[in-house]
């Protein structure tokens, strides 16, 4: 039996069109076998993306909280720094009954002024050269002379500004490089605290007197509760000079004493202080304050 050409022919292509289906299943699962890779690899880079993303946020947020105890930590160290230069006054002022300890450091502040009618006390109270007074140890002058603890010489001050009601007055020297003397609260002045009173008492320069707060918020001449009342001794000369506590800082700026009276006298507090001092130097536009 003789095999037909066209039989040789169909079955030919039969087999070819599997072949041609086999090749094309073959080409859509090696498709969908790269399609699906393709979506495992989107996902996974998506994944990637999104833990990148977290990361980053978890690092920014780690870096925030790294800054935010940074600054915790260095206001700490500068609350420690402070609390100890406060120990360490503390210690100096209790190694002797009379401040010998902190004298040292507060006196080469104070200055002696003197006019052409009067004389008095101040003290710096800027690098500038600001200096604080008594209104009335300068009224009526017609110039101020200062002389300082480490200087032979006396050198005129500029009037800057006055307070009448509160017996203030800002004067200043030349220079730039001054030490000069902090304000302490007043509102933490207790009574019994030992104070020292620095100043020019009857002409005696650079003078210090010790004693201890009598009384808080007595009335003064301008009948402001305003005033410490102290049992340290008060001499013309002393007006405008500080009122020192065991910490080296002042309370107050003695400001006048009962006449006839033995160891009565008074300074202005610290916080009228500073306010009046504030309000002189900004009504005089001034950039410095205390």
């Amino acid at each position: 039996m003789v095999n037909h050409p066209l039989r040789k022919y169909k079955k030919r292509h039969i087999v070819l069109a599997v072949y041609l289906l086999i090749f094309k299943i073959l080409i859509i699962s090696s498709l969908i076998y790269i399609a699906y890779n393709l979506i495992e690899i989107k996902t996974d880079l998506e994944l990637t993306k999104q833990n990148q993303q977290q990361l980053e946020a978890q690092i920014n947020s780690n870096q925030q909280n790294l800054q935010s105890q940074i600054v915790e930590i260095s206001s700490s160290l500068l609350t420690v720094k402070k609390d100890f230069s406060n120990e360490i006054s503390e210690i100096k002022a209790s190694a002797s009954s009379d401040f010998s300890g902190i004298i040292e450091e507060v006196i080469p502040r104070v200055v002696s002024i003197g006019t052409d009618i009067s004389q008095g006390s101040g003290f710096l109270i800027s690098q500038e050269g600001y200096i604080v007074t008594n209104y009335h140890v300068l009224e009526g002058a017609r110039y101020a002379k200062i002389l300082r603890y480490e200087s032979n010489e006396w050198v005129l001050a500029q009037p800057i500004g006055y307070d009448p009601v509160l017996d203030i007055a800002i004067i200043k020297i030349s220079g730039n490089n001054f030490d000069y003397l902090e304000f302490d609260d007043s509102d933490n002045i207790k009574v019994g605290e030992k104070t020292i009173a620095l100043g020019n008492p009857l002409g005696l320069s650079f003078s210090v007197t010790e004693g201890i707060v009598s009384a808080l918020n007595r009335a003064g001449p301008n009948d402001l509760k305003a005033y410490i009342q102290i049992d340290t001794p008060l001499n013309p000369g002393n007006s405008g000079g500080p009122l020192v506590n065991k910490q080296g800082k002042v309370i107050g700026i003695n400001n006048f004493k009962l006449q006839d009276s033995e160891n009565l006298g008074f300074a202005l507090e610290s916080n009228y202080a500073v306010e009046s001092i504030n309000n002189i130097l900004a009504a005089q536009n001034q950039t410095i304050r205390v």
